[in-house]
């Protein structure tokens, strides 16, 4: 599988799995301010855009960036993914959530919630990496 492919399988699965922990993070009333999908909602127009852009970013764009970047970053994939994904945590930080209203690194959300972005981040890059990798040593093994 040549490496973009393999970076937007990476991403689409990364972001069905960010997707879950959102789900479940609202569904249980943790932080319920903290609501990306309803933050990118109010500025897309609607729940179903903001769904589309969240799958569309962490997919074609962080999936495919992640592709071409890769042999830049240090460490085993899982690690290489997770040093992207708090990258592209820093840009949700400092033009999203400023955009959304809420401030630089959201903190008119409380503190908790750039602790909390950060660690569905983390998980998303170690997720994307992971299954990277998995592909790109599936393909070189093939060939």
């Amino acid at each position: 599988m040549n490496k973009v492919l393999s970076g937007l399988v990476a991403g689409f699965a990364a972001t069905i799995v960010l997707s879950i922990l959102m789900l479940m993070k609202q569904m249980m009333g943790v932080m319920p301010q903290l609501d990306v999908i309803a933050m990118l909602g109010s500025m897309l127009g609607g729940v179903t855009a903001a769904w589309c852009a969240h799958f569309f970013i962490g997919t074609v764009a962080w999936g495919i960036l992640f592709a071409f970047l890769t042999r830049a970053l240090p460490g085993a994939y899982w690690m290489k993914g997770i040093i992207f994904a708090s990258g592209a945590w820093l840009m949700m930080m400092i033009i999203l959530m400023p955009m959304a209203g809420d401030g630089l690194f959201g903190l008119k959300l409380g503190l908790m919630a750039p602790v909390a972005t950060l660690m569905l981040h983390i998980i998303f890059g170690a997720q994307m990496g992971w299954v990277y990798g998995a592909l790109h040593h599936e393909s070189r093994a093939s060939v």
